[in-house]
């Protein structure tokens, strides 16, 4: 019954994820957040909630372990797995993605990470306060190269309108260029509509709140029941049962990517979940309680982790393809780690 309840937990999480940020996304546009704000913002923390919630739910029931082990195994999955899986079933066409500047702050911080975890052998409120400030950094540089795009957007625009000679007036022309760009934008985020009624926005918002709390309160308490039964240790189980289970929104995102032959949102969605999985949600989670570093996890899993993310270094800056013999690699890998831990 408890990989009934576990399952059941992970079904509320995700239900409960999606509906969160379907609410959020959209109750910002309405109050008039501009959906740049929005994408970087509501939309990452969004989609990191589940983890969020079972990483401070498994701090306050005294089970620090399965936290970091979700954490750290979701990070191991997402490359190994996640990309492994699509490049599979359809290859990956890494050539024209230009993710090199969200890799290399990818490794900046998943080496951060590692030092904090070496040097004090736990997370506690000093390290979840380091990371933080290393999640500002991210979000202010994401948020820069995302400014400049849409400039650059909107001055296409601008000379688009202006060619075509609809519009006479320089403000007016200013003002439907910005437009259009926010438009487009807003069309980028999944799940927005503008228009939506405020008693749906409530509705998705409602179920959202007060399903995630629940959601990770029973996969918390299935996976330590679980963990207890079997003889192993919470962080084992995070690192397998409940990190697979909380990768498999990047893995949909991914293999539907990998099919509509969009490589770059493939990669682009690993690299960032790995840096939002690291700096906020160990961030938050150790500001509700110290999270100690289990000395295993110091001499394999973190390594392993780091590891993985090299891995895809080549496909990131020498465009290599990720065809279906690195995917029985990434898959294979994935599977010797796996049953590596259990075998402990």
């Amino acid at each position: 019954m408890d990989f009934v309840y576990a399952t059941l937990g992970l079904l509320i999480l995700l239900f409960a994820g999606d509906s969160l940020v379907r609410g959020a996304v959209n109750l910002s546009l309405r109050l008039g957040v501009p959906a740049l704000i929005v994408s970087l913002t509501i939309v990452a923390f969004g989609t990191s909630a589940p983890e969020l919630l079972i990483s401070v739910q498994a701090v306050l029931d005294h089970v620090p372990g399965l936290a970091l082990g979700n954490v750290v195994g979701s990070n191991t999955a997402n490359i190994l797995l996640v990309l492994g899986v699509p490049a599979l079933l359809t290859g990956l066409a890494t050539a024209g993605c230009d993710t090199r500047r969200n890799y290399i702050a990818m490794m900046a911080a998943t080496a951060l990470f590692m030092l904090l975890a070496a040097a004090g052998q736990r997370f506690g409120f000093v390290q979840g306060i380091v990371l933080l400030a290393g999640l500002g950094l991210m979000l202010s540089s994401a948020f820069n190269e995302a400014l400049t795009h849409r400039r650059q957007v909107a001055a296409e625009r601008r000379a688009a309108l202006a060619a075509e000679g609809e519009i006479a007036d320089p403000a007016a022309l200013e003002a439907e260029a910005e437009a259009e760009a926010e438009a487009e934008e807003e069309g980028e985020i999944e799940g927005a509509d503008p228009d939506m009624p405020w008693l749906k926005v409530i509705m998705f918002l409602a179920l959202g709140l007060i399903g995630l709390p629940i959601g990770a309160n029973i996969l918390v308490e299935a996976a330590t029941s679980i963990a207890r039964h079997y003889g192993m240790s919470e962080t084992v189980i995070g690192l397998t049962l409940v990190a697979v289970g909380t990768s498999l929104p990047e893995l949909a995102t991914t293999v539907m990517a990998a099919i509509r032959k969009q490589a770059d949102v493939a990669l682009g969605n690993v690299i960032g979940s790995n840096m939002f999985n690291l700096l906020a949600i160990i961030g938050v989670a150790s500001l509700v309680g110290p999270i100690p570093v289990d000395p295993m996890m110091l001499r394999l899993d973190l390594w392993v982790m780091f590891m993985s993310s090299l891995l895809i270094a080549p496909f990131v800056f020498r465009g290599w393809y990720m065809g279906r013999r690195w995917g029985i690699v990434f898959v294979g890998l994935y599977l010797i780690y796996v049953l590596s831990l259990l075998g402990e």
